[in-house]
Order: structure tokens, then sequence, then C-alpha cells
């Protein structure tokens, strides 16, 4: 892990296709070492969820229409994928010098699902609320996050007493790690154990997009 945090700090500092490409070899060596504990990680993860995949992003920027035109990313990230259509959400990792942290949720839900979880929230809002004040969760977690509206969306009232959470347009809950004096296999345990805690969330989720208001099941 110190090497890769050390290669990242680097790149930050010499972010050109000259320096990446001079030290290209400690960069494959870093990527795979990195694969192996990204699929330890997995493979543990999947005795206490239902994964179907998981996807290291590549460290090659996009900048066709960024204003920052810097060619490679600083960090390594990696999502793990749960088995849908039964499962929903999901779980990412991101490795990087003094931001290293772990997310879940829904980043970016289709419009079908976001309204569906809206409607939910309209429904029965309260409940929505105890599970994300769950204290198995906001001890590890905190408070969800994602984007929200200046205001009620369109179609909901905006004098709804749930409207808070109405307002949301993405469900993510993160939590930040330090990689100061810790092993890897601690690292590992933390990952496994802040995941395992966000399930009633993810399944309350997950049972929500899988049926209809009536509760009659989509799939």
């Amino acid at each position: 892990m110190i090497k890769t945090l050390n290669f990242l700090s680097e790149l930050k500092e010499n972010n050109n296709k000259p320096w990446f490409e001079e030290n290209k070899s400690r960069f494959i060596d870093i990527k795979e070492e990195n694969k192996i504990f990204f699929e330890s990680l997995f493979n543990s993860l999947k005795e206490i969820d239902d994964l179907d995949s998981f996807k290291i992003f590549r460290i090659y920027r996009d900048v066709r229409f960024s204003k920052n035109k810097t060619p490679y990313k600083t960090n390594f990230g990696v999502s793990f994928k749960r088995v849908k259509p039964e499962q929903r959400g999901g779980y990412y990792f991101h490795l990087e010098p003094n931001n290293t942290f772990i997310a879940c949720g829904f980043w970016d839900p289709n419009k079908e699902d976001l309204l569906r979880i809206r409607k939910e929230i309209e429904l029965d809002g309260y409940e929505f609320r105890d599970i994300i004040n769950l204290d198995s969760i906001k001890s590890v977690w905190g408070e969800m996050k994602g984007d929200q509206l200046k205001t009620s969306p369109r179609g909901f009232d905006k004098d709804d007493p749930n409207v808070d959470l109405l307002r949301f347009k993405q469900f993510i809950f993160t939590k930040n790690i330090d990689l100061q004096n810790i092993t890897q296999d601690k690292l590992k345990d933390t990952v496994i154990e802040s995941y395992a805690s966000i399930r009633p969330f993810l399944d309350y989720m997950s049972d929500v997009l899988t049926t209809n208001l009536n509760g009659e099941s989509l799939i």
C-alpha cells in the first residue's frame, strides 16, 4: 500500500505523459498488487452479500469535455456490483493519498428508480428515516449524503413532512479511511465490517425498487 501511495503522490506532482511512460513499469506492478487486494476484498464481500463482479477504473482520464486536461487520475478506484435485479445499489473503494474513502448506495439512479424511491418516501418516509438513522449505520457512516434539489421535486408537495428526503437525487454514504499505521489485513477487515453495517439500507432500497407501491414483486 505504501508503494501505491508513493506512486500516486509522485504522479500528482508529475501528471504528464513523459513521466508516466518513464514509470510505466512501476504502475503495472502496483496495478497488479492492487488487483490482488481488490480481488481478495471482493471474495470476502461475497461472503456477506450477493455480488456479481468488481471493476477497477482506468487511470487514464477522459479529458475531451473537461477543463482539467491532466491525463491521469491520481487514485485507484474500484466498484463492487451487487447481483441484479434482486439486489440494488453498490459499493465503492477509493484509494488516494490523504483522501482514501469507501462509499455505498445509489450514485446515479435512473429516473424510474428515483421516482419509485420518492413515491415510497411520500407513502412512508418515516420507515426510510428510521433505516438511515439506525445507530449501527450512523455510528459507522454518519449522515446520508448526495446531490439535492433546492425545492421539492415536481409533482410532490412542498409541505410534505419528509420533503428534506424527497429532495435527494442521490442516496450515498461515505466513510473516510486513515491509512496511517494500518496493515493491509486490518484495512480489509475495516472495509468489510463497514460494508456489512450498511446492509439494512441496501436491502430496504432493494425491496423498494423490486416492488410496486402495493408491495407486489416486479421481478
